[in-house]
């Protein structure tokens, strides 16, 4: 039996937080042991907080860290780390939805010594019958792809705690463990069963803002710990798009909108992180991210 700690980074997740509380507590789990869920909750403002004081009443596992002050996801992160008791470690964002055996696909591959991370395979919620839609979708599946073959994690991983933290400035959280585990000459492993729903954004606005910051984040770590993600490289990411183009009105028509909305996206992370200094540590929500429902 293989033991974990669950870290859920939650700011003011107060219409998700019990779906995802419940997906957890009733994970189908036969050789993985779920020992404590840590809710780390940021600067919440809304009834995020006192939801999850109700769920610790029903089930002991669950603890609440409750920060004053919102100071960023890898600031939440770190508290994780340091209050978690296992070895193996679960770090999931408060906007996300596993199905009922993602957490032991999850852990499984840790029986193999040289297993150092895994992630899982992130299925957006979106529609794809509007152009942001099918961008998000697309992104997603061009994830799923690439990391079949150069495992890159992202929503929802678990990783071995050897370390104390990640880097305080980090704005794109899973990316920076990536290099910390590769680092010590463990194995990054990719999940595809182990599948957890997000949703993306659903307005241009929105899908620019968060693309924008998940490319500064991309560029800080580059340049800070000398380490690139899989989906970096355009170059990549664009043949795999043309590999697997299927045609069709739909894709004809958005494909282009969604190359040219991720290309300006990196233009403008580029120009805000070498011309403005702009780390995104503490970032903008989406709104629009944060309906988990399957309409």
């Amino acid at each position: 039996m293989t033991a974990c700690d669950i870290g859920i980074m939650a700011y003011n997740e107060e219409k998700n937080i019990s779906r995802l509380l419940e997906a957890l507590l009733n994970q189908k789990l036969s050789r993985v042991k779920i020992s404590h869920i840590f809710v780390i909750a940021s600067g919440c403002t809304d009834r995020t907080e006192e939801i999850v004081r109700e769920y610790i009443k029903k089930d002991n596992r669950i603890r609440l860290i409750s920060q004053k002050k919102r100071e960023g996801k890898s600031s939440a992160i770190n508290f994780f780390i340091k209050e978690a008791r296992e070895n193996i470690l679960v770090l999931e964002s408060g906007d996300t939805l596993p199905v009922e055996n993602t957490i032991e696909n999850l852990i499984l591959p840790f029986s193999e010594p040289e297993v150092g991370m895994t992630g899982a395979h992130v299925i957006p919620l979106n529609k794809d019958n509007t152009p942001v839609g099918f961008a998000v979708q697309t992104l997603w599946r061009l994830h799923h792809l690439i990391a079949l073959k150069i495992p890159k994690m992202g929503e929802l991983v678990a990783f071995r705690k050897i370390f104390q933290m990640i880097p305080k400035t980090s704005a794109v959280d899973e990316a920076n463990i990536e290099p910390l585990v590769k680092g010590q000459g463990y194995r990054l492993v990719y999940v595809p069963e182990a599948i957890v729903y997000n949703r993306g954004p659903e307005n241009v606005r929105e899908f620019i803002r968060q693309r924008k910051r998940i490319n500064i984040g991309l560029l800080a770590l580059k340049e800070n710990q000398g380490y690139m993600v899989a989906t970096m490289s355009g170059r990549r990411v664009f043949l795999t798009l043309m590999r697997n183009f299927k045609f069709s009105v739909k894709s004809l028509a958005y494909t282009p909108i969604v190359i040219g909305l991720e290309v300006w996206a990196r233009i403008l992370a580029a120009y805000a992180y070498h011309y403005k200094k702009d780390s995104q540590t503490v970032w903008e929500i989406c709104p629009s991210t944060k309906k988990l429902n399957h309409d």
